[in-house]
């Protein structure tokens, strides 16, 4: 009896896929791409619009073919492949390579759960041939661009090198960042850490003499020169003026309070996520996608190759209760938050990076079904969606001024900032770079004692501290 057949590009995917369509469809993989243009030679036809000429994949001769015997038992073919640029493409060539006479169907889907399959079955579209001609100038780019780059790159570095419309641009940055190390020129200055034996005992850095402002970093350019007129303290003088300040009585000249809130992030998108993955978990950004590629096929998160910080309908409900479940109704804002980016490209139809399903799983209950790295990379994700779609964290800021005068009459002012969090809203759920929301919360916190202006002050450990400026950082993979 003659049954629709699925094509997607994962094996893996296959057999999820399968157990949820049951014995009604055959799903069968493509293993990837099944033709490309060749890896020999420019293959593209510049004279006539830039025509390319495809080859199939030697290794994929024996897919090709069972998938044509599959094909020939069928009433219908799904094309289920990614629903990006590189998933329309890759069902494209399918079907320029497999000419089926059944029905086409485009099958998309941006999550492997039961519900989501089943919808994609019922809502199949045509295959966007918007996106196939995204993919395909690329690749043609990239020949056009990369292949007499790489050309140059076998010559001058290493054979086997590759280059292109990425890699090219990427090497650029690079460079530039380096030569603007090469012509860094650090500056050195000096300032006071003055160390109060207070409850809580707090610190407090010199920031001017006489009512002149005493240099910082930021008052460097990175040629080492000044950008601002300020007193800039060498070593001699810095440790004459502690040691000129070591009976000093010193005293709270100005005290300002301000309340202030923090708004949560947005929900993963794939450049974040490899950058919190690389921070939190300390994973390289191809770690990353892998781990997060067998969470997607496994039907535990949503697409991971995304521009997209939107949230679906059923996602904003299912985070909002789980809020409400865990961190009760204060935490929960009246309306659901939403994060629309300013760039619009044909990824933002997809969703952000989220767990998949119409409820969400929490980290908890798959302790014993997921291995260590998915788990704490699924747990990231839970995290930042969950904290997403709460209220602010709260809290109040207080800056303090503090005076002495000096043995040789010179006017000291000191400052010293500390924060309290009032509330912590999705502080709760997630902070940002640190692995444990609630131990992080203290870390976001500085603790000042109670102070009034006029107020006297113990005598300080006083020490003086050198500093140099730093030259613009190398970038991390993930940056």
């Amino acid at each position: 009896m003659p049954k629709p057949l699925v094509i997607v590009e994962s094996p893996a995917k296959a057999r999820t896929i399968a157990g949820f369509l049951g014995d009604d469809f055959h799903v069968e993989s493509s293993v990837g791409h099944i033709r490309d243009l060749p890896s020999k030679g420019l293959s593209i036809d510049v004279d006539h619009h830039f025509t390319p000429t495809y080859e199939v994949n030697a290794s994929k001769k024996d897919v090709i073919r069972r998938l044509k015997s599959l094909l020939k038992d069928a009433d219908e073919l799904y094309l289920a492949t990614d629903e990006d640029r590189e998933g329309e493409a890759i069902s494209w060539h399918l079907l320029q390579v497999l000419q089926p006479k059944v029905p086409v169907k485009r099958m998309v889907f941006h999550e492997i759960t039961r519900s989501a399959i089943q919808h994609a079955v019922e809502n199949w579209r045509q295959i966007d041939e918007g996106l196939v001609d995204a993919q395909e100038t690329r690749r043609i780019v990239d020949r056009l661009f990369g292949y007499p780059v790489s050309e140059v790159l076998w010559r001058k570095v290493n054979a086997g090198l590759s280059a292109g419309r990425v890699q090219s641009p990427a090497v650029r940055l690079v460079v530039e960042r380096e030569r603007e190390r090469i012509a860094f020129r650090a500056a050195d200055y000096w300032d006071l850490d003055a160390a109060f034996p207070t409850s809580p005992a707090f610190s407090a850095t010199l920031v001017a003499v006489d009512g002149q402002r005493v240099a910082t970093g930021k008052d460097f350019d990175d040629r080492g020169q000044l950008v601002r007129e300020v007193t800039v303290l060498d070593e001699p003088t810095a440790r004459g003026l502690a040691d000129a300040l070591g009976g000093s009585a010193f005293a709270v000249r100005s005290v300002e309070e301000k309340p202030f809130t923090s708004r949560p992030k947005p929900p993963f998108m794939t450049s974040t996520l490899q950058q919190e993955g690389g921070r939190k978990l300390r994973m390289s950004s191809a770690q990353v996608m892998r781990v997060a590629q067998d969470l997607y096929q496994n039907g535990y998160i949503t697409y991971m190759r995304t521009d997209s910080t939107t949230l679906s309908e059923t996602a904003l409900t299912a985070a909002r209760t789980q809020v409400r479940q865990l961190y009760g109704a204060e935490y929960l804002p009246d309306a659901p938050r939403t994060y629309d980016r300013k760039v619009k490209n044909a990824q933002e139809a997809h969703e952000a990076i989220r767990p998949a399903g119409e409820t969400f799983r929490t980290p908890d209950s798959l302790r014993g079904e997921l291995r260590t790295d998915a788990l704490r990379l699924y747990e990231l994700i839970w995290m930042r969606t969950i904290a997403s779609q709460m209220v602010d964290a709260r809290g109040q800021s207080v800056s303090v001024r503090i005076g002495a005068t000096a043995a040789d009459g010179r006017d000291a002012e000191l400052a010293a900032s500390g924060r309290s969090i009032t509330f912590p809203g999705y502080l709760r759920a997630y902070v940002e770079g640190a692995d444990d929301p609630d131990a992080a919360l203290d870390d976001r916190e500085t603790l000042l004692p109670v102070l009034a202006v006029g107020q006297a002050l113990p005598r300080p450990a006083l020490e003086a501290k050198g500093h140099s400026t730093s030259p613009p950082a190398r970038f991390t993979e993930a940056s």
